[in-house]
């Protein structure tokens, strides 16, 4: 981890105490404390558990990604790539850091290059793909009630449901209709050419046709190990869904016991298309605010609301940082290559 990325990481953690620091000014202590003796850990623990569970699914879909002919990645090395993207998601402006991160960790563990940016992509286009089909049952379910509620909220919601869905029709584009997304993406350089020089438009467009090229090539095996991609989206969809219950158990741990599970779910689906929109690593700060903002009216007390709110984004944000620190510390086991047959004299 270089120089600067555990600064960025440092910088990060004190943001956070000056934020939770800031929200305790108008707190009674007295209730903190209340609040505090009055917690059931089990339901914390529970969040806790939940969490790690969806780290624990992402790695079951590295290795099935990864595992080829009889090759075998352990547990432990593909359980490694989720915690290190956590860490370098978390501490990049819109998660830059994860994918080049996990590419290391995968090369780490005895994959070659281009197989693990491969892997990568595929990854990549499944877990959009899951992404954007909750998306898509959250504003069904709740976006009424959010819009006539928190009017802003909600045009942040709806923007960054625009931004993934913009994502998501550029993929099936290139899948889909390859020459024809080259020919779009020309005739914007071209454009872009208008504004920058003839130099950087002729860089821009060699790049954007490697990574046009790059992503149809993976494609075509996507389609091509349909069962394997339908096993992938079934379990990031699992793994997606933990993380969207993380709230409940934290609100719950302060004996909360209103709560529709489904309703807390679509909460923090919003959450996290709000943060999607802030270049800050991790969203710090808008994370905070759409959190207090939305729950608000599931929480009857102040400090319990805030309380909730640091506990919630240690779950899902800061022990991501934690662990990935900790998981880059720790050598990967190399993969088990497929023994090579003999041959018959």
């Amino acid at each position: 981890m270089s120089r600067g990325n555990k600064i960025a990481a440092l910088v990060m953690v004190l943001l956070g105490v000056g934020i939770f620091a800031f929200e305790m000014r108008t707190v009674n202590l007295r209730a903190v404390g209340h609040s505090l003796a009055t917690m059931n850990l089990w339901w914390l623990l529970a969040g806790l558990l939940v969490m790690i569970s969806s780290w624990v699914v992402e790695s079951y879909v590295v290795r099935m990604f990864v595992e080829h002919d009889g090759e075998r990645l352990s547990f432990k090395s593909a359980f490694r790539v989720p915690l290190v993207e956590q860490l370098f998601n978390n501490i990049t402006p819109f998660a830059s850091g994860g994918q080049p991160a996990q590419l290391v960790a995968l090369m780490q563990a005895g994959v070659e290059g281009g197989r693990a940016s491969s892997v990568l992509l595929m990854k990549f286009i499944v877990y959009q793909f899951m992404v954007l089909i909750n998306f898509v049952f959250t504003l069904i379910v709740g976006f009424n009630q959010v819009a006539s509620r928190f009017g802003a909220l909600s045009l942040l919601i709806v923007f960054g449901f625009v931004i993934h869905v913009t994502v998501i029709i550029g993929l099936l584009l290139v899948m889909y209709y390859y020459r024809f997304t080259k020919k779009l993406v020309a005739w914007f350089v071209h454009i872009a050419g208008w504004f920058i020089s003839a130099e950087r438009q002729t860089r821009l467009q060699t790049k954007m046709d490697e990574k046009i090229d790059t992503f149809y090539a993976e494609s075509l095996h996507l389609k091509q190990a349909k069962r394997k991609v339908l096993k992938a989206s079934v379990l990031t969809f699992i793994q997606l869904l933990l993380y969207y219950s993380v709230p409940y158990f934290v609100l719950r741990s302060f004996g909360i016991a209103h709560l529709s599970l489904v309703g807390v779910m679509v909460m923090h689906v919003m959450i996290v298309m709000i943060v999607s929109l802030f270049p800050i690593p991790g969203g710090t700060g808008g994370a905070e605010y759409s959190f207090k903002t939305l729950f608000s009216a599931f929480v009857p007390g102040q400090a319990q609301l805030v309380l909730a709110m640091l506990l919630w984004r240690f779950l899902t944000y800061y022990l991501g940082m934690l662990l990935g620190g900790v998981a880059l510390a720790v050598t990967p086991d190399r993969m088990d290559q497929a023994p090579k047959e003999k041959k018959i004299q």
